[in-house]
């Protein structure tokens, strides 16, 4: 809708009245929210939730980090060297929980252990641990780094989500603005018509055609319009102090909207472009891409990978270890099956009572999350299609109230002639002319709520619009 504020009355004569702005003082929707989006704390805030999911991404890659370890212990006591051990360890872990293994042991002393005796030149050895059973095909770091990879991606979706209720909250406050600057405006314009109506009444009380009883009554009017421009002018002042709120520049510098400053009147068309409201209106497939869906389906992979980790603790642990020993591993043959080092280690909880409560956990948080999954997903439809029955409503009000604003004018203007006529009285004029303001400010109310419908809409589907 198309509303422009809009009086054509006087006491003498019925003239138009329209509202002139420079362009340079004017506030623009999109350019509105461009600001928040870009400087607005809270949407820098949602960019550390990507942060910290790169960071956690990175925290579990680590695990994957390979580790140079070094042991050494000497004892020596009353000029008697116990044992002097030294044991270098170079390991790879990879993905399937299989651990490449590198080491060079070289251990001496009157006392050492019989099994720790090495050549004098050391001992080096290269092999395998792989565990057969739990931890092979899935384990903890395996795991951890699956879920901070899916936790990234539902960061950035939820970043979206986070930018879209900011974005929601500022276009309401923006609409708010609008309706007190218009409201100002018609309480503005309505006084100066009384005003020359009241100095008509008494120019015409000084020639004896009007009694002074009309002067008394015109007075009132604009005293009565004093008052209503007044309270608009509070209304607008602190919907400006809100607004300011959302306008911050670099450095968390916080901006105070000046005077000068006015929205577009004429925002219709920049909300309906910034909004994508004709295709959002026509967008059937809204759902399949849906922040707050991709968000619970990343959530849903998350536990799923934490569920296939519980059911593999229920197997028994196994790991098996062969290690290739070598005195001089230059030489790659000196590396056989004749010399090694080999170890098998298992263990297995007879009852699995704790393996068994932690994998009913998993299950019940991935079947409580699937179940948020299906309710939101009904929710989410029935609040879209709720508000584009309520955006066709709105366009109806719409069309009716400009209708009825158009008939309230023309009963305005046939009393002021009937009145200059003396065919009618000022009492009968001030009631057409409230009727027309009441018919204005319902106008206004209808198309801040319009403007709202369409900020619910986008906030209902999350969207992150480039600005």
């Amino acid at each position: 809708m198309r509303f422009i504020i809009a009086i054509i009355f006087l006491s003498f004569g019925v003239i138009g009245y329209a509202q002139t702005n420079d362009l340079s003082n004017v506030l623009r929707f999109d350019e509105y929210l461009g600001f928040v989006k870009k400087f607005h704390p809270i949407v820098k805030q949602a960019q550390l939730v990507i942060d910290e999911s790169q960071a956690k991404l990175l925290k579990s890659r680590g695990a994957f980090d390979p580790k140079f370890e070094v042991d050494y212990n000497r004892k020596k006591f009353k000029n008697t060297e116990y044992y002097d051990k030294l044991n270098g360890t170079f390991k790879i872990p990879t993905w399937f929980g299989i651990e490449i293994k590198a080491a060079f042991e070289e251990n001496s002393g009157q006392y050492l252990n019989p099994e720790a005796f090495v050549p004098d030149d050391g001992l080096y050895s290269a092999g395998l641990s792989v565990p057969l059973g739990q931890g092979l095909l899935i384990n903890n770091r395996m795991a951890s780094l699956k879920q901070a990879k899916l936790f990234r991606e539902q960061a950035k979706v939820d970043r979206d989500i986070y930018v879209n209720n900011i974005l929601f909250e500022a276009s309401l406050v923006y609409f708010k603005w609008l309706k007190a600057y218009n409201e100002f405006l018609l309480f503005e314009a309505i006084l100066k018509n009384a005003e020359q109506r009241f100095l008509g009444v008494k120019k015409g009380v000084e020639v004896g055609e009007n009694a002074k009883i009309d002067a008394t009554e015109a007075r009132i009017a604009v005293n009565n319009r004093k008052l209503g421009l007044e309270q608009s002018k509070v209304k607008l002042m602190k919907a400006a102090l809100e607004l300011s709120n959302f306008l911050w520049l670099e450095n968390n510098i916080p901006v105070e909207l000046q005077p000068n400053i006015i929205p577009d009147v004429n925002s219709e068309p920049i909300v309906d472009a910034t909004f994508s409201i004709n295709q959002l209106q026509s967008d059937t497939s809204f759902l399949e891409s849906h922040p707050k869906m991709m968000s619970l389906d990343y959530k849903l992979q998350g536990l799923e990978v934490d569920t296939r980790l519980k059911a593999n603790k229920l197997l028994p642990k196994i790991n098996v270890e062969y290690n290739f020993l070598s005195e001089t591993p230059e030489t790659a043959r000196t590396f056989n099956t004749g010399e090694y080092k080999s170890g098998l280690n298992v263990s297995f909880p007879l009852f699995l009572r704790k393996e068994r409560g932690d994998l009913k956990l998993a299950k019940l948080k991935l079947q409580d999350t699937e179940f948020e999954r299906d309710a939101t997903r009904v929710n989410l439809q029935n609040k879209i299609r709720a508000l584009k029955q309520e955006l066709d409503s709105y366009n109806k009000q719409n069309e009716i109230t400009t209708e009825m604003v158009s008939d309230y004018e023309l009963m305005l203007q046939a009393e002021e002639r009937k009145f200059q006529l003396g065919e009618s009285s000022l009492f009968l004029v001030n009631s057409r002319e409230s009727k027309f303001i009441d018919g204005q400010l319902k106008a206004i109310e209808v198309q801040n709520k319009f403007f709202n419908t369409k900020a619910k809409l986008f906030n209902s589907l999350a969207l992150n619009p480039e600005l």
